[in-house]
């Protein structure tokens, strides 16, 4: 592990005067404490509307909470200071947050995508993208980052990119798709989810993005309690067109689940290197186990891209998968014998979850997108929580176990 999380913060929000480290930032960006009170925790402010001194005149700048609200403003402080952007912009989900960027794009505008794309995203590309006046195109960014320049053309203005990729853990190298990018068009914006990585862990912004997305659901978060999301940027343009769409459209989070978010966001170091060091644990033991095919997890020496992992990401993440030696039914018969680890869709959370994407999260694919993206049906992906790392390994050996001996039997 080779964690490098020494990088100077803005605080300008917070009570803090000085730059700080990632920790510290977390902790306090954000979070200043109530001027009126003295409370250490700001007040959770669930006002749908705010008083006016006289007409056209208000007290702090807020009239109307899809317009803005002060929890609202908090954690859209915290977390872009976190990804080291100016602007935070925090929507109902994070599939909204995507939805935001691609409207933020001119009409007749074409987006390039990496190929092996979230299906939430993919659909929203492929089905709902061309009835609002866009067209996407989709490139193998993995394989090498020159392929986006075949992939553009002139009304390209923007390119959308995973890292890793999910479920198949490939990664893209950021900076140099952005660098191919511009060579063809130096205004073409380059979006990253950064979702499975998170800030602690990778900052697509300091590689030459310019919007970065997250599932706030997921390790923002971290406790599997609340429907987020949010994009990042520091340019001021793209800012203004999110906010407007932002209060327009309305798919904003409640503050409740921004108070929640939030607080879950002043643990998200300690969280991240907790799942990093447990998803290590896994993966090596996986590794050896005899009923398994490949394991896929960019901190593994073994995963074809480690030396980009290595240099792109301060971290690994916990996120991985894996492949069982057998088909359909024997991956199905090793999640009947999970105990510790639950068998859900999403992700990030302190508990550890497993799924099966040929048949879940990326079921709405054909089968012949799957295959060609390598979700075959023996591919199971494992977000690995914070528990003991000996119980989550435990748990899913013993799962192996048993689905093989009673394949064996059968």
């Amino acid at each position: 592990m080779h964690h490098n999380n020494k990088a100077e913060f803005s605080t300008s929000d917070s009570c803090l005067s000085t730059p700080q480290g990632f920790g510290t930032a977390a902790v306090h960006v954000g979070s200043a404490p109530d001027p009126i009170t003295g409370a250490v925790v700001p007040p959770i402010s669930l006002s749908s509307t705010f008083v006016h001194r006289k007409p056209g005149e208000y007290y702090a700048g807020f009239v109307y909470s899809r317009d803005g609200n002060p929890t609202r403003n908090g954690f859209e402080a915290a977390v872009a200071a976190l990804e080291g952007g100016a602007h935070g912009i925090a929507f109902a989900s994070g599939s909204a947050a995507i939805a935001m960027v691609i409207m933020s794009l001119p009409k007749g505008s074409h987006i390039v995508s990496v190929n092996d794309v979230y299906g939430g995203t993919f659909d929203t590309l492929t089905k709902l993208a061309p009835n609002m006046g866009y067209s996407a195109s989709f490139a193998n960014l993995a394989a090498d980052p020159a392929n986006v320049v075949s992939a553009m053309t002139p009304s390209t203005k923007l390119i959308w990119l995973e890292s890793p990729t999910n479920p198949t853990m490939k990664l893209v190298d950021i900076a140099a798709v952005v660098s191919h990018a511009h060579r063809v068009n130096p205004d073409v914006i380059t979006g990253v989810d950064n979702t499975f990585m998170s800030p602690y862990f990778q900052r697509p912004l300091a590689l030459g993005a310019d919007v970065v997305v997250h599932s706030a659901t997921k390790y923002l978060n971290g406790h599997s309690d609340v429907c987020m999301g949010i994009a990042i940027t520091s340019r001021a343009d793209l800012a203004t067109r999110l906010r407007e769409l932002q209060t327009a459209l309305g798919a904003v989070p409640s503050p409740m689940d921004c108070y929640l978010a939030h607080r879950g966001l002043k643990t998200l170091h300690l969280r991240m290197q907790a799942h990093e060091r447990n998803a290590l644990a896994l993966a090596r033991a996986l590794e050896s186990s005899p009923y398994v095919e490949s394991v896929i997890y960019p901190g593994l020496k073994s995963h074809p891209q480690h030396a980009l992992a290595k240099r792109q990401m301060s971290g690994f993440g916990g996120m991985l998968t894996f492949r069982i030696k057998g088909d359909l039914a024997m991956a199905t018969a090793f999640f009947h014998h999970l105990k510790t680890v639950t068998l859900a869709e999403s992700l990030g959370g302190v508990e550890s979850l497993a799924e099966l994407p040929a048949t879940m999260t990326h079921g709405n694919l054909s089968a012949e997108e799957r295959a060609k993206h390598g979700i075959t049906d023996n591919l199971v992906r494992v977000s690995v929580g914070v528990e003991d790392a000996e119980d989550v390994v435990r748990d899913v050996i013993q799962a192996l176990d048993k689905a093989f001996a009673a394949g064996k039997a059968c």
